[in-house]
């Protein structure tokens, strides 16, 4: 579950992280008027998107195969056996 928080947080900073990037390399984030409410939005819309677009990468990748049950993790004979589908 935390990966899936830590993904989904850092796709939606990443167009944040990418103008502060450009900002920089152009000389241009000692200007506050850089950071205002326009390319805030914009960036805020595109973050969003990106969330967006990653629940359902996630919702669409992450399936079991069709048929199969799954076998939650278990001890056998003092060894663990990972968690699979069957």
């Amino acid at each position: 579950m935390l990966r899936i928080i830590l993904t989904q947080l850092f796709l939606f900073l990443l167009p944040f992280a990418c103008y502060a990037c450009y900002l920089w390399l152009s000389k241009k984030g000692d200007n506050p008027e850089s950071w205002s409410r326009g390319p805030v939005a914009w960036l805020t819309v595109a973050g969003l998107f990106l969330t967006i677009s990653g629940f359902v990468a996630v919702a669409q990748f992450n399936r079991a195969p069709e048929g199969t049950q799954y076998r939650p993790a278990e001890f056998r004979d003092g060894e663990l056996i990972p968690g699979r589908f069957e």
